[in-house]
């Protein structure tokens, strides 16, 4: 599977139109450490490159750094942990963003139906409530609010926990986005995942754009 890095997927889904958290990359400890503190703390610390599709099964996330010594003590980590597969890599920092609910959405390409834009409800409660719904791509804004009202758990998308309902104009912002890129065939896939809900906005803090098979 040949995908972008970390730091090309975003900017992708971010010249979509995708919002996608605050970040930076750098190339050593120290100017992981000097763009942390541009960001602001608390951030997240990544080790990056385009062999790298799946890094918290291998520990390359650090999150919830709050102090220049943390990032460098992190960053250090991530690099002597890059393996010869891995190729080029880089150290990509992020501004960390709260909320209590997450969702996934991506653009798959099916066999049959063609491009489609997916939204499912993420987090922990993903596997418990396995609620994922699917519209074709390009999607127009009608597409994408009948996308976001068929998911089931719609009481996840109201106010919760002190939190406002999800903003759903900037939800269908977000699936248009991804539905954009259909017209991209150089693209197999992209996967947000997940979108934080900060303040009812989606964010996306992790993307990953996969690349169709050169012919």
């Amino acid at each position: 599977m040949a995908t972008f890095s970390e730091s090309d997927s975003r900017r992708v889904v971010a010249t979509a139109g995708v919002v996608v958290s605050g970040w930076a990359v750098a190339p050593d400890p120290a100017g992981a450490a000097d763009e942390a503190a541009r960001l602001g703390f608390p951030v997240a610390a990544k080790l990056c490159g385009p062999e790298i599709a799946h890094k918290t099964e291998r520990g390359l996330v650090h999150l919830g750094l709050t102090s220049v010594a943390e990032v460098e003590a992190a960053a250090t980590e991530l690099l002597a942990a890059a393996t010869p597969g891995d190729g080029d890599v880089e150290l990509l920092v992020s501004t960390m963003v709260s909320g209590n609910r997450e969702l996934i959405a991506g653009l798959v390409r099916d066999e049959s139906f063609g491009p489609c834009v997916m939204l499912g409800i993420g987090g922990v409660l993903a596997e418990a409530v396995a609620d994922v719904a699917f519209r074709l791509a390009p999607l127009d804004r009608g597409d994408a609010h009948d996308l976001i009202a068929s998911l089931r758990t719609q009481a996840l998308l109201g106010a919760f926990r002190g939190e406002p309902a999800v903003d759903r104009e900037a939800l269908a912002d977000t699936l248009c986005a991804l539905g954009s890129l259909a017209h991209d065939q150089t693209i197999r896939s992209v996967d947000l995942n997940p979108l934080i809900i900060s303040d009812g906005r989606p964010i996306a803090v992790d993307a990953l754009v996969e690349l169709a098979d050169a012919t």
